[in-house]
């Protein structure tokens, strides 16, 4: 295999992951990162089986088991105690969970898990391709970078470069978003589920456990709270205390965890884009991750997407020329990822407007939808990031399972 000269736009989970495997293969990286000093973006996500396999893959799985959270139950309910949602990962295979993990931990694995070789520059801000040569990046002072065999524009969700390659077919911020932070687990009894709460579609609270990280032994939850874009400002203006009443009267529980929340500067705010793409690479360029195929949080695979597309990527640079490499890249993940695009489209407005009726509507009918015949199955694939198209399931390896279960007896 011919070694390449490539470089990375964006330090998120995607450029990360590339970083390792590309330069494991022999591969010369450079990596180009806007922020000063590169760093987690967010509090915590759910590893679905789907990720959890390709760092298991990577060598990396001992790793996130000892500072994630083991996540067996997915459950929604209204203030009254009504369930909405009730799923759990043994009702795919009694071997697999999912795992809450900080963002600050998995940014640390995988950035000491990158080869000495591999160039990080931080503080440049890549604008595109040199007009004139794809193979050069020009910067926003007027550099140029290059020349490299492939560029991976991985600079995330709000990407600068995705239009730059042209085939954008949707670009659309949601008009709901979230304000989120980290909070300690204290005596929180529900450790090994995601638990959220539902007023209708206008309030949603979710907490999620998301272990340790490195350098910090305190076992934290992620805390969701649903809010329109349009009033984070009116939040911002807000009396703190006159919002934890309004959380207190949807979940006292949850409301009790926000004693140490003192400041509207605790909370992150967080908005997410509907992305898809006619294509995803023109001439020696190609997206990965959320650049490629932003979707709302509802899934939970933003994470995981990032990391099969990396995998992808690598596998497919082994089986030939960058232009066939890149056209199998994409085709490969894109039958993977259309199916989370369609769901997340359409569930979004389900938990996350002002849609009355919708809520109602989910509310009675989300249950009995994951018994009929066929279902349960689909949702649950879907949830674990194994649904691949409408019909076929992404194989996972019985090695990887068997290493899921073995560490959950220890």
């Amino acid at each position: 295999m011919t070694s390449l000269r490539i470089a990375i736009v964006g330090y998120g989970t995607a450029g990360q992951a590339a970083a390792v495997l590309l330069a494991r293969d022999g591969h010369r990286i450079d990596v180009f990162e806007r922020a000063p000093e590169p760093g987690p973006v967010g509090a915590g996500f759910l590893l679905q089986p789907s990720g959890l396999q390709v760092l298991w893959r990577m060598g990396l799985l001992a790793q996130v088991l000892a500072h994630g959270a083991r996540v067996d139950r997915l459950y929604g309910e209204t203030p009254c105690g009504r369930a909405v949602m009730d799923m759990r990962y043994a009702g795919l295979d009694a071997r697999l969970y999912g795992v809450g993990l900080q963002r600050g931990a998995l940014f640390s694995i995988l950035d000491a898990a990158r080869d000495a070789g591999v160039r990080l520059r931080a503080g440049i801000t890549i604008e595109g391709p040199d007009d004139a040569d794809d193979r050069w990046l020009r910067d926003a002072d007027g550099g140029r970078h290059g020349p490299y065999d492939l560029v991976l524009a991985a600079d995330g969700a709000a990407s600068r470069l995705r239009g730059r390659l042209g085939g954008v077919r949707r670009d659309a911020v949601y008009p709901w978003g979230a304000l989120w932070c980290l909070l300690d687990a204290g005596d929180w009894r529900h450790v090994r589920e995601l638990r959220q709460r539902y007023v209708a579609a206008r309030r949603m609270i979710g907490l999620l456990p998301v272990g340790t990280r490195p350098g910090d032994d305190t076992r934290r939850l992620s805390f969701f709270w649903s809010l329109p874009i349009a009033a984070f400002d009116g939040w911002q203006s807000t009396a703190l205390d006159d919002w934890r009443d309004t959380v207190t009267a949807i979940w006292p529980e949850a409301a009790r965890l926000l004693g140490a929340t003192t400041t509207h500067a605790q909370l992150a705010r967080a908005t997410y884009r509907d992305v898809t793409l006619t294509q995803w690479h023109r001439g020696r360029w190609v997206l990965l991750g959320d650049a490629a195929h932003a979707m709302s949080p509802q899934l939970g695979q933003g994470v995981n997407m990032a990391l099969l597309d990396a995998e992808a990527l690598r596998d497919a640079l082994r089986t030939g020329d960058v232009s066939e490499a890149l056209a199998t890249y994409a085709r490969v993940r894109r039958t993977h990822v259309a199916v989370y695009q369609f769901w997340s489209r359409w569930l979004t407005p389900v938990f996350q407007s002002d849609r009355d009726l919708v809520a109602r509507a989910r509310d009675i009918a989300f249950q009995p939808m994951g018994r009929l015949p066929g279902g349960r199955g689909h949702m649950l694939r879907v949830l674990s990031g194994t649904q691949l198209g409408m019909f076929g399931t992404l194989a996972l390896e019985d090695a990887f399972v068997t290493a899921m279960e073995t560490h959950a007896r220890h």
